[in-house]
């Protein structure tokens, strides 16, 4: 985990970047707000308030302004106030001199934890390739060799969901769930004839395999 001290005061700043590296963290350090702002973007940052040249607040401000980076105010000012401004900048929290680096890596993972928990899920990649055929889920298009391959909605939604773990095989119950809709789980011969469709659309039935008495699986030829 990379993480940027911005602290002036070398007789601070020294000892609490070789406690930071002691406990595995990569540390860069800056002394100025200046310096920090041009930074390359961190995981963490630990911000004192007191610089020289620009008031840590707005250095907050600025970084929060542009960027999800989390911040630890690390400062001596203890005031309530100065915490609530700090926490309504953007600050993800604030940690008042003099401190441990027990309790500094405490928060440290504690903040991280809970950018981790609220990040919302990474999308998934809109392009599944297995083998020649390629799904494209945002522009809703099949291609097989390059050559578009023209399906339904239902024959789309089908392939992509086999698509989905290629050479797993999928029970009838969850294609229907996930395909149609419905819970009805007595026999039905509208996947079958989808599947049929697919087959001859992609013009090789061995892409799409019956699994005897479960459903089907995708795979290439």
């Amino acid at each position: 985990m990379r993480l940027l001290v911005v602290e002036d005061d070398d007789g601070i700043a020294e000892p609490l970047v070789a406690g930071l590296r002691r406990e595995g963290f990569e540390v860069e350090r800056v002394a100025n707000g200046r310096d920090a702002l041009a930074a390359e973007e961190p995981d963490l940052v630990l911000l004192d308030l007191r610089l020289p040249d620009i008031d840590g607040y707005a250095v907050a401000r600025e970084l929060r302004a542009r960027s999800r980076v989390p911040i630890i105010m690390v400062t001596a000012k203890g005031e309530e106030v100065d915490r609530v401004i700090g926490l309504e900048l953007g600050a993800d929290d604030y940690v008042v001199k003099p401190f441990g680096m027990r309790e500094l890596v405490a928060r440290i993972n504690a903040v991280m934890r809970r950018v981790s928990e609220s990040a919302p899920p990474a999308e998934p990649d809109p392009v599944t390739v297995v083998g020649a055929l390629e799904i494209d889920r945002r522009r809703h298009e099949v291609r097989l060799d390059g050559a578009e391959v023209p399906l339904t909605p239902k024959e789309f939604a089908l392939l992509a969901l086999l698509a989905s773990d290629p050479g797993a095989a999928l029970d009838r119950r969850r294609i229907l769930e996930d395909v149609w809709g419905t819970r009805w789980y007595g026999p039905s011969k509208t996947i079958d004839v989808h599947v049929s469709s697919l087959r001859r659309k992609l013009g090789d039935p061995g892409w799409i395999e019956t699994v005897r008495g479960m459903g089907f699986r995708l795979r290439p030829p």
